[in-house]
């Protein structure tokens, strides 16, 4: 088999559980890609992932402007996840900036990503819309998954409203970016295995938030002395907790 760690080797998401030995059909924005853009052709090598964990190398056995097959060849675990589970609990912002938020989190390691309503901010989704939107942000993760070579795809949760969420969040450490406060994201002696991390809108928390924030348990944190866009806040947080306790070191 080729050495695909020399060259560039497509990376695909396929949404079913993988086996070596597997032939599996590929999807028609998949074989467009594959096809027309990359202009491979049969025989040409792949990487395939199932989200489950490991990543399965394949080659292409078939493939015209229908549709493609991929033999899965073996089986490999490259260990890219972290150890530190965190899960963006992001405000729910405007046109791209909030599709840019969720791959660049997904890039950084996030574990999973719970989409809010908040008071002040200005998206409101609800039917039809909000599950175009929510299998929108999910098509996003798995893009941004195959890029940065994820073997677990982490999970777009259903969007909600902040205050009902709150009582449900997790994490051993539940942070919010508030820049009152005065310290920072990764301050701390313990190190954490899960966090929970509250990005506020581009308006910001009400005092409301945040007072129901802290009650249910999230400290403030600032990101130093300038104000952040809110695309912008989550994956500045990401890799400071990454640097501190995740795979940055």
């Amino acid at each position: 088999m080729t050495d695909t760690r020399r060259k560039h080797v497509p990376r695909l998401h396929v949404d079913r559980a993988l086996a070596i030995g597997d032939t599996v059909a590929l999807g028609a924005q998949q074989v467009h890609h594959l096809g027309a853009v990359l202009r491979l052709r049969t025989g040409a090598d792949l990487v395939l992932f199932d989200g489950r964990g490991g990543e399965y190398p394949a080659r292409l056995a078939a493939l015209d402007r229908k549709s493609a097959q991929a033999l899965v060849l073996e089986h490999r675990q490259p260990r890219r996840e972290s150890p530190l589970a965190v899960t963006l609990a992001q405000a729910v912002a405007r046109g791209d900036r909030m599709d840019f938020a969720v791959a660049k989190a997904v890039e950084l390691g996030v574990a999973a990503i719970q989409p809010l309503f908040t008071e002040r901010g200005q998206v409101k989704l609800a039917g039809d819309r909000l599950d175009r939107k929510h299998r929108h942000w999910q098509a996003v993760v798995r893009s941004a998954a195959e890029q940065a070579g994820r073997e677990v795809l982490p999970t777009v949760h259903v969007p909600c409203r902040l205050d009902g969420w709150l009582t449900d969040a997790g994490g051993e450490r539940r942070l919010m970016l508030d820049p009152r406060a005065t310290g920072g994201p990764a301050d701390g002696t313990t190190t954490p295995t899960s966090v929970t991390l509250l990005i506020g809108p581009e308006s910001g928390f009400s005092d409301q938030e945040l007072d129901a924030a802290r009650a249910s348990g999230f400290e403030g944190v600032r990101l130093g002395p300038r104000i952040l866009r809110t695309e912008t806040a989550g994956p500045a947080a990401l890799a400071a907790l990454q640097t501190r306790w995740g795979d940055f070191r």
